[in-house]
């Protein structure tokens, strides 16, 4: 050995105490020991592999460019380098077996000063490019930058089957400036599996966690998350994209059909359908029965199915039940070719308590409020997100956004949102804490939910969001600048509500509440309103939309088609869960198909044909759509006839031009039934929904009526028409 060998052979040693730590996994800053360094101009490696009996330091030729020594007897090597360490790697033998790894310590932190800044600030509305588990080549050397966020933590590392899931191998670099955790482990490739190994601020181990901004996770119940990127795919929507303003408008035809994405239809031995089955049977159905819009629950990854997606943990991941993300974005795409817009049902209101999940993922309450009157549900035993916290509301803003990005999401409805505004949501007297002005809303939350508005119209103009509110919280579709929440529109419960109670009545004693098909239009303008018949009306011993209407078999089918008709003429966006167009009989259930072969039955294929035409009248005439929320676009024509139950009311378009409503709600017939109109000449009778063709008795107008010079209602016009029973009617003046 050289004087200068000899020389440099001392200083390359650590300390007992810091070989110790490292061995143990319980140091938290393993970059300042391992990897390479120059102290006083004298070069190091140091490295720890356990398993390892020997190890060499060698270049990118093989030539061996130092033996290193052990340090003690677990794997930790040290030697001296003459010169820099450059591009070098490590070769290790264990019982005459030799192996090379590149050294995930040599490489420089990863994260941008400009990133840092903006996720310390709150304000990285990409973070997902950052965070997470990323593909990279770093100085020609392929692998996979990790990063998460944990700051409370003594130690994170990721482990994973490339590390015998042993938490000393790769503890990552704390960045003190955000609280972020990284490393770039060399080697790794997509498919492998990992989860995040965390001690605590009390020196405690948590159980292991998986990303928070994992973009795939393994197959429920299995809980890792799997390395995969952000999605690759070459889109073909460029079209659709294009004129993707056009599907935010209110006054847009707005037609959705909500499908819940496991049960919607099955396979073979009732298996999942993947993403691309799912396409090739949806799209051409979806396009078929004229809908604009498809809603998907929830696609976020949740370890629960019987949640359907509401109890979601990984946020950035399309579920693993029908495929992989690349799946989803095919299935996004081929929706977009055919002209279909796409809904995401999104939660960023609560999460479970689940031990690999976001709850007290550091070690203390850091996702969830740490005060559990307001971080937690007592309804759904989940945690609430501290809605307060900047990097938590960067987390979901940015989750949010993620999906319009990379996914090409046209909207996003916002799941329990009241539960959200209200710090007394479900909370008795003494359960719940004011805020700073003494009052009930959750500033914190109301901040949140603009920011996300803000930011969704900011960069991505053409898409927009849509809230599940069963509240009267004012302007909750109205601009933040005008003080509002910002969402586009607000799904209209109350509606909802009224008006199945009423269609539940048997008809007889309908004359006593008719006005609570009437009430709906006092408040119809004060927001931007989606009519729901949704998920949860058809659940939790509810039975189904057709379970719900009364007497016979006959007349079951004739209140569902007279109701639908009712709600595609009323004001407002339409919105249908999977099985009601065609009459479900059964209640949904997640874990079988919809009963697809209740189309073979006449009644069934009556309904489903009903709602096609609907949708086609509903596109088409413009006075059904174009002011759904705007009062100029409507007038009654009479609501006082609740000894017969009938109704009848205008739609206007923006020109003025009308379309009249007619709906009897009993089963009686009435001939010669007189309603004022606002012009003369022939009015088509457009839609019928006693038609034969939908399984009624073809009571009707044989395709219109002549307008006669006879005052009704306080109009000079009047038709004449006959009525059929359980019905609604839909006429447009020609010409």
């Amino acid at each position: 050995m050289s004087k200068l060998e000899t020389a440099l052979g001392a200083a390359h040693r650590p300390n007992q105490h810091e070989v110790e730590e490292i061995t143990r996994g319980a140091h938290g800053d393993p970059f300042s020991i391992l990897g390479p360094h120059t102290r006083d101009g004298q070069s190091f490696v140091r490295v720890f592999r356990p398993g390892a009996e020997t190890a060499s330091l060698i270049d990118e030729t093989g030539k061996v460019l130092a033996e290193l020594e052990p340090i003690g007897t677990d794997g930790f090597f040290s030697g001296a380098v003459k010169g820099e360490a450059g591009r070098y790697r490590f070769r290790f033998s264990h019982a005459q077996v030799n192996w090379e790894e590149d050294d995930p310590y040599r490489f420089a932190a990863l994260m941008t000063d400009l990133d840092a800044y903006l996720l310390a600030e709150g304000r990285h509305y990409k973070l997902y490019e950052k965070l997470g588990a990323h593909p990279v080549t770093l100085d020609g050397v392929a692998g996979v930058a990790f990063a998460v966020w944990a700051p409370n933590a003594r130690r994170v590392s990721v482990v994973g089957d490339f590390n015998a899931w042993d938490g000393r191998r790769h503890v990552m670099r704390k960045r003190h400036e955000t609280g972020i955790f990284e490393i770039f482990v060399p080697g790794l490739k997509r498919g492998e599996t990992y989860k995040y190994e965390i001690i605590g601020p009390r020196g405690d181990v948590q159980p292991l966690k998986q990303d928070p901004v994992g973009t795939r996770q393994e197959l429920a119940p299995s809980t890792a998350s799997i390395i995969d990127g952000l999605v690759e795919h070459e889109w073909g929507d460029g079209t659709f994209m294009a004129k993707g303003r056009e599907w935010q408008d209110a006054n847009a035809p707005i037609s959705i059909y909500e499908v819940h994405l496991g049960s919607w239809r099955r396979g073979a031995d009732n298996a999942f359908l993947t993403y691309d089955e799912i396409a090739a049977e949806l799209v051409p159905y979806v396009k078929e029965m004229g809908f604009t819009h498809v809603e998907l629950l929830p696609v976020s990854e949740h370890p629960f199915y019987g949640s359907w997606g509401y109890q979601p943990i990984g946020l950035f991941a399309p579920t693993a039940r029908y495929g992989d993300p690349a799946g989803f974005a095919r299935l996004v795409d081929a929706l977009h070719q055919a002209d279909i817009g796409v809904i995401l049902d999104w939660v960023p209101g609560h999460f479970p308590t689940d031990i690999h999940g976001l709850g007290r993922f550091d070690g203390t309450a850091l996702y969830e409020h740490p005060d559990p009157r307001r971080g937690f549900h007592k309804d759904w035993n989940t945690l609430i997100y501290d809605y307060g916290r900047t990097k938590v509301k960067n987390f979901l803003v940015a989750n949010g956004l993620y999906w319009l990005d990379r996914f090409h999401v046209d909207a996003l409805r916002v799941d329990a949102v009241a539960s959200m505004l209200y710090l007394d949501y479900s909370r008795e007297h003494g359960e719940w804490e004011p805020n700073i002005h003494g009052g009930r809303e959750n500033l914190e939350a109301i901040a949140f939910l603009k920011e996300t508005n803000e930011r969704a119209g900011e960069y991505y103009p053409a898409a927009s969001t849509h809230a599940e509110e069963s509240t009267a919280f004012p302007n909750v579709s109205r601009p933040t600048y005008l003080g509002g929440l910002g969402f586009h529109f607000k799904w209209n419960m109350g509606w909802m509500h009224d008006t199945l109670h009423f269609m539940q009545e048997d008809p007889i004693n309908r004359k006593y509440h008719l006005h609570h098909m009437t009430f709906g239009m006092v408040y119809a303008y004060s927001e931007n309103f989606v009519l729901p018949l949704s998920h949860d009306e058809v659940v939790y011993g509810k039975g189904s939309i057709l379970g719900k209407m009364p007497g016979d078999q006959w007349q079951k089918f004739a209140n569902l088609r007279a109701y639908y008709g009712f709600m595609w003429a009323h004001p407002g966006k339409k919105l249908l869960f999977m099985g009601g167009e065609f009459g479900q009989s059964a209640e949904w259930n997640h874990d079988q198909s919809l009963d697809w072969h209740l189309l073979e039955y006449g009644e069934h294929k009556g309904a489903q044909r009903l709602v096609r035409d609907l949708n086609t009248l509903y596109r088409g005439v413009p006075a059904l759509h174009e002011l759904d929320c705007d009062p100029n676009g409507f007038e009654w024509v009479d609501t006082s006839d609740a000894e017969q139950s009938i109704l009848s009311f205008i739609r206007k378009d923006r020109h003025g031009r009308p379309a009249l409503v007619v709906c009897n709600f009993t089963p009686n017939v009435h001939r010669g039934y007189r309603v004022g109109v606002p012009r003369g000449g022939f009015w088509d009778e457009a839609m019928n929904t006693d038609a034969e063709i939908y399984g009624g008795s073809n009571v009707g107008n044989m395709g219109g009526v002549e307008a006669e010079v006879i005052h009704a209602n306080g109009r000079d016009h009047s038709l004449s028409l006959t009525i059929p029973p359980l019905a609604t009617m839909v006429f447009t003046p020609r010409g």
